[in-house]
């Protein structure tokens, strides 16, 4: 029974972040934008996040929980706001090709990240921010000590509850209010969207600037709470953040089913270190790394179910990699 605890725990901490990762590509996406960039939107707000909370911590002789919490995730977010904020100067403004300036932008923000973890934090390839990896995995008192009911739902640091909540709220905005409708209309439309008197550049810009923030969220969990506090070099958030691209497919677009489809990820993901310890056999090698593919294969064959489908609440936006010029409305 503690193998399997053990192993939800892992797909919990493990969905968490890529969680964070497909909420914000999804509401960028609604906008008709499709960013690629996000394992270089979670470099950056892993990195800046990490880099705020170890600077502080460093600084004083008694940090404080809340201002710690509150540097690492503002450093996080509005670092990866810049990253979305130059993908969309690329794409909306100089209608550059969305798909090779989101790979770029994986490139340069893993790139800038690295760089700036060797140059800046005392030249070193490994430091941890010990005081924020503490505050980040504190768990719930009280409730996290109530049996296995405790263990499976409340063993976790905060950030695992904020990011069902973000989803929740993502959800309820796209689908229940007004400037909601909007955005899916830019998506799917743009030119309808313009002449109804929708500001197209307008929606575009904050949808894939407030996505990215919300990204970066998963780059600094993954740092400071799933990676213990410790900022590596050779730290594995870029294959996290093409999960989370893979996972907003997989949701069909749809924020809420982010929440469940994560944690999926997760069991999926970890498949090869716990089932075989539960049923008492060893896997080879090879055997390892096709069940780390299922994830990538399920998505696969979801995109492939739904294409024939052809139901259109199950489609991704219709414009969705598409620049998109007045001129030619």
């Amino acid at each position: 029974m503690s193998l399997v605890i053990a192993w939800i725990n892992r797909a919990v901490w493990f969905g968490t972040v890529i969680m964070f990762g497909s909420t914000g590509e999804i509401i960028t996406e609604r906008s008709g934008n499709l960013n690629l960039g996000v394992p270089g939107l979670m470099f950056l707000g892993g990195f800046s996040g990490f880099a705020g909370a170890y600077y502080y911590e460093n600084s004083t002789q008694h940090p404080s929980a809340v201002l710690s919490v509150l540097i690492a995730l503002l450093c996080a977010f509005l670092t990866a706001m810049l990253g979305g904020l130059l993908y969309s100067i690329l794409t909306v403004t100089l209608r550059a090709n969305q798909n090779v300036t989101g790979l770029a932008l994986s490139i340069f923000g893993s790139g800038v990240a690295n760089f700036f973890g060797v140059q800046v934090l005392n030249g070193g390839t490994s430091v941890k921010a010990s005081f924020a990896n503490t505050v980040f995995t504190a768990k719930i008192p009280g409730l996290s000590a109530a049996g296995v009911f405790g263990d499976i739902f409340f063993s976790y640091g905060f950030m695992v509850y904020v990011a069902i909540i973000v989803a929740l709220l993502v959800n309820h905005f796209i689908y229940h209010t007004h400037f909601g409708l909007n955005l899916r209309a830019v998506g799917e439309n743009p030119a309808t969207a313009d002449a109804a008197g929708i500001d197209v550049t307008k929606y575009k810009y904050l949808a894939t600037c407030i996505g990215a923030g919300i990204t970066g969220l998963g780059g600094v969990y993954y740092v400071l709470d799933y990676g213990y506090g410790t900022w590596s070099t050779a730290n594995s958030i870029e294959a996290l953040g093409w999960l989370a691209v893979a996972l907003v497919i997989f949701a069909t677009w749809k924020p809420r089913n982010i929440i469940w489809g994560a944690y999926v990820f997760g069991l999926f993901y970890w498949l090869y270190n716990y089932l075989p310890n539960i049923m008492g056999f060893t896997l080879p090698n090879y055997a390892v790394q096709l069940i780390q593919t299922v994830p990538y294969v399920v998505t696969i064959l979801v995109l492939i179910f739904i294409s024939m489908k052809k139901k259109k609440d199950s489609q991704g936006p219709a414009a969705l990699g598409l620049a998109y010029f007045r001129e030619e409305r």
